[in-house]
């Protein structure tokens, strides 16, 4: 059996195998702005800009030192997706990207269904992704775009800039920036048809897209629209039992078994991962916890039995179980788990309508416009029933309890006992069902004129977007119905009813939950309303910018470039959840579809068993400009050619004040053929975002311990208004090949790149913001009262944590003729990227720094590849390609030991096993053009349907890392693309 370091090895041989000496694929920069529309393009006569993205410098000829990708339309076409957020996620730099498959364990994080990218595993938030250069209003309330909104078909290109951009476009582009580029020139029609479905028969989809443009009046006006329509309808629950979807085998019940750290003085580990692991604080139906009855369960039509535990294990009687290390024991009855119960991929519908239309003024100038419709629906399962571990009491007196289980209740002299269960005589389970729609509009201008006796381009937009973001959750139970709903009692006539008589009153109707009965329809309607939890967001933003370019004088070695502008911003969002989640205010008061009820939280709200949303409203404004130079440094036979790009930007946030962000690097095109060398470094910022400033105010009861005293608190978390500007510190370095005369058709770069991050915004719990008082925090003390009659620690965000994160970009491609009188073109292309560190230093007194680097539990493994095997003709295209994940761990901070371990601490664990197994996809995919209008595709994704690798927890968890591995197994699709 190959060692983890053999099975890279081999991974590296067989790319090598597979891509020749090609490390990555497009080159970056090896297609540099030149080859960008020339003027007069399509019949305009207004200088077409030249599009160089990560700077605003539009000069023709101007090689930025910023790493960039690029992606044209002819790729993301082999790719063959039903959502180019697929396809970019996949490309080695992007790490940490949500989409569809992932999220789907949770009701209330709000990121559920949103495609949105993430560059080096920074996280959405801080990376930039625009559209023809533009901000996009956000969707949902931390900022980031939704990807699914934008209009594919018309997409002409992506660029993927791989390093800081703030200083060219503002805040957020930390980790770099993503920019959609729309072919605004686009003369004719076109369409494409898409379905597929999974190896496993489910996530059937189906793609329409089309697009339409003319030019008018001798080609001064061009008018662009595009429709399209896309449903993947994903993959249905399983429910109980860690039975895959759909015949899927590979789901094993993966779970940490974690003893408690006094008891690792025995040289033993403290972690063992381990498969089939059963929680055995509840049942499938229910099982006694706690008690002299502990370990009895209830079946068909409630039967006790004896509940078969794992690991040979023996109830107490305390609520442990011999043999088990809690909450786990290892197989036994696995039928009420539901970890593997979670939607593997959403039911997600997206409906986008867009158009643009420009009209020539005269040769020097344009005006332009467009309007963005988009609609994006999901739909998922977050977990079956509604379990409850070890946390209900049921009275022996309970009618619903059987009578030998009364008797056994009287035998021990017990009148209740402790109770967990899966709840899995729910008739439905939890559905989510984030809706996401978009309205944005843009009008704008550019053109020429001369100043100075020098002539100059301007481009000019103002844009308002709206998102609004409804979630409904369906068959959701709120937790003081069902506590009232399942403590029944005989009522008059020997009828059952609730006990408690206020809950009669307001229309409680008793629950049975101890076995395998039907759950009375009435009692569901009563404990999961037809009304469950709700939010609307409202998120808006409006945009106004400003920016010239031009070449105002000459140095020794050519035009010194020149771009500046300013642009303003303003971000807002209001966001209303339900009264039985926010509970009753000014501003959510009691309506007809949530009547008032006695047993319910009215103030605080948290009444529901899961997707408690709040109320919040916010709004910040930017103010910002911005100046960027580039200087020729020489330009010589024997030396070649360098430059000097260098970029400012002022900013002023309403809430935080002003900050500056700048750029400054050089390119050498040297005087050896087709070397190229670059560096860049600058500082970028991430301003605070809505949720970070304005989070809904929530108020609870918490306990901490202050100086050796337990205090009850109130903990009060809001937004923090007082947020700084994160600021981060990009450095990359690099070296270019680019088509050397002696390599005709190769390209090929290695760039290193360092980010440091400082005042990171985090969130803390109650006890840390005390323990950093009390080792001297004043801006923390500042949020808590710990002396006063009402005691209280405000919970909010602070700028305490930092990052670092360091390594290789490796990117190339070989171009070259199939020879031999065969027809057609190979391309070899590949990326890397290779994460050597990834630090994370939380600030919180009592912890270490993490590293992220190689945890293929996280977003970062070591390695990330892309490679490709394409052969080309007119006519015909045939494509081979392989994504890699390398080996990794569950953690760095663990030890792993078998024998003779060091005791455990939190910060330092020890662990049987700390290997994390990679992964190697092969997908292969073709095209035939039938006629000069219409060629047939088709795309097979994970041809040898690798399984996802098992991703352990220290509680029920999902089981996997959708954010790495492929969880929907082998993928097929066909397609049809016409033009005319």
């Amino acid at each position: 059996m190959p060692t983890p370091g053999h099975r890279t090895l081999i991974h590296i041989a067989a790319l090598g195998a597979c891509a020749s000496f090609a490390l990555a694929a497009h080159a970056q920069d090896a297609a540099p702005a030149a080859d960008a529309e020339p003027a007069g393009a399509s019949g305009s006569n207004v200088l077409s800009p030249v599009v160089v993205s990560g700077s605003r410098i539009s000069a023709r000829g101007f090689t930025q030192p910023t790493p960039t990708t690029r992606m044209v339309a002819a790729d993301l076409e082999k790719v063959a997706k039903p959502n180019l957020f697929n396809a970019l996620a996949e490309l080695p730099a992007l790490q940490g990207s949500t989409g569809r498959t992932t999220s789907t364990n949770s009701t209330s994080s709000g990121i559920q269904g949103l495609s949105s990218l993430s560059l080096r595993g920074l996280g959405p938030i801080r990376t930039l992704t625009l559209l023809d250069g533009q901000r996009v209003v956000g969707a949902n309330v931390t900022g980031v775009t939704d990807v699914s909104q934008f209009p594919q078909l018309l997409i002409k290109q992506v660029d993927v800039v791989t390093g800081g951009a703030s200083a060219s476009y503002g805040s957020d582009a930390v980790g770099g920036v993503v920019n959609f580029i729309t072919d605004k020139r686009f003369s004719g029609f076109k369409a494409n048809v898409e379905a597929g479905e999974t190896n496993y028969h489910d996530d059937r989809n189906a793609t329409l897209q089309a697009a339409w443009g003319r030019g008018f009046l001798d080609g001064r006006a061009h008018l662009v629209a595009s429709a399209e329509y896309s449903r993947e309808k994903g993959v249905p629950s399983p429910r109980f039992g860690g039975a895959g979807a759909n015949g899927r085998t590979w789901f094993r019940n993966p779970a940490f078994q974690v003893r408690p750290i006094a008891q690792t003085t025995d040289g033993k580990p403290q972690y063992i991962a381990i498969e089939n692991a059963q929680q055995f604080q509840y049942a499938k139906y229910g099982l006694i916890t706690n008690g002299p009855l502990q370990g009895t369960a209830f079946g068909k039509d409630g039967a006790p039995f004896q509940f078969q535990y794992g690991s040979g294990g023996v109830p107490t009687g305390t609520g442990t179980v011999t043999g088990c290390i809690t909450p786990f024991c290892v197989g036994g009855d696995l039928s009420g788990t539901v970890g593997g119960g979670t939607t593997l991929g959403m039911n997600m519908a997206r409906q986008v309508a867009y158009t643009r239309g420009s009209y020539e003024l005269n040769d020097d100038h344009e005006l332009f416009f467009s309007l963005n419709y988009a609609k994006v629906d999901s739909r998922f399962t977050p977990n079956p029933g509604a379990a409850k571990n070890d946390n209900l009491t049921i009275q022996c007196d309970n009618p619903f309890v059987p009578a030998s289980i009364q008797t056994a209740c009287a035998a021990n002299g017990i009148t209740s006992f402790k109770f967990g269960t899966s709840n899995a005589n729910f008739p439905k389970d939890i559905e989510v069902n984030p809706v996401r729609t978009q309205l944005r509009a843009v009008l704008g201008a550019n053109g020429k004129f001369n100043a100075l006796g020098k002539a100059w381009t301007y481009d000019a937009y103002a844009a308002h977007g709206q998102n609004t973001i409804d979630i409904r959750v369906a068959n959701m139970s709120l937790n003081a119905r069902y506590n009232a709903a399942i403590d029944a009692i005989r009522g008059p006539g020997n009828t059952i009813i609730c006990r408690n008589p206020v809950a009669v009153a307001s229309g409680c109707v008793p629950l049975n939950i101890l076995g395998d009965v039907p759950a009375d329809p009435a009692a569901m309607a009563y404990i999961e309303p037809a009304n469950g939890p709700r939010q609307h967001s409202r998120q808006r933003q409006s945009v106004a910018s400003f920016a010239v370019n031009g070449e105002p004088f000459s140095l020794w070695a050519g035009p010194v470039a020149l771009a500046f502008g300013a642009e303003a911003r303003r971000e807002q969002y209001h966001v209303t959840g339900d009264p039985y989640g926010n509970g009753v205010s000014a501003a959510s008061p009691n309506t007809p579809e949530y009547p008032a009820d006695p047993l319910l939280n009215t103030s605080v709200g948290n009444n529901w068993y899961a997707g408690n949303y709040h109320n919040a409203v916010g709004a910040y404004h930017v103010k910002e400009g911005f100046i960027e130079l580039n200087l020729p440094l020489f330009k010589s036979a024997s030396l070649g050619e360098a430059n000097f790009n260098v970029a400012g930007r002022h900013t002023r946030y309403s809430t935080s004040g002003s900050v500056d962000s700048w750029k400054a690097g050089s390119t050498w095109k040297t005087g050896v053929d087709g070397l190229r060398l670059r560096a860049v470094t600058s500082q970028d910022v991430r301003a605070p975002n809505l949720s970070e400033l304005f989070a809904a105010p929530v108020v609870v009861n918490n306990t901490v311990n202050y100086q050796g005293t337990t205090l009850t608190v109130q903990q009060r978390t809001i937004g923090n208004t007082k947020l700084r500007p994160e600021i981060a510190r990009n450095t990359t370095l690099g070296v270019v090949l680019a088509q050397p005369k002696w390599a005709p058709g190769f390209s090929a770069s290695v760039d290193y790149f360092d980010i440091k991050v400082n005042d990171v915004i985090s969130s803390l719990t109650t006890q840390q913001e005390v323990d950093l008082c009390v080792a001297g925090n004043q801006e923390i003390c500042a949020a808590m009262d710990l002396v006063s009659a009402t005691k209280y620690v405000t919970v909010q965000a602070f700028n305490l944590a930092s990052m670092r994160n360091k390594g290789f970009d490796l990117e190339g491609v070989y171009r070259f003729d199939l020879g031999m009188g065969l027809p057609g073109k190979i391309t070899l292309r590949g990326l890397a990227t290779y994460t050597r560190s990834f630090v994370t230093n939380s600030g919180v007194v009592g912890t270490i720094p993490t590293e992220a680097a190689g945890v293929n539990l996280g977003n970062t493994p070591k390695w990330k590849g892309q490679f490709s095997q394409s052969w080309d003709t007119d006519t015909a295209s045939f494509t081979v390609s392989q994504r890699w994940i390398s080996d990794g761990v569950y953690s760095n901070e663990y030890i792993e030991c078998q024998t003779n371990c060091p005791v455990s601490t939190l910060t330092r664990p020890t662990i049987l096993n700390n290997q994390m197994k990679g992964a190697f996809y092969w997908d292969i995919g073709g095209s035939y053009k039938l006629n000069k209008n219409l060629t047939v595709y088709f795309k097979v994704d994970n041809l040898t349907n690798v399984d996802p690798v098992a991703a352990p927890q220290t509680g029920t968890g999902y089981g996997i890392n959708p954010f790495l591995y492929d969880v929907l197994g082998r993928q097929y699709r066909v397609g049809a693309r016409m033009q005319f």
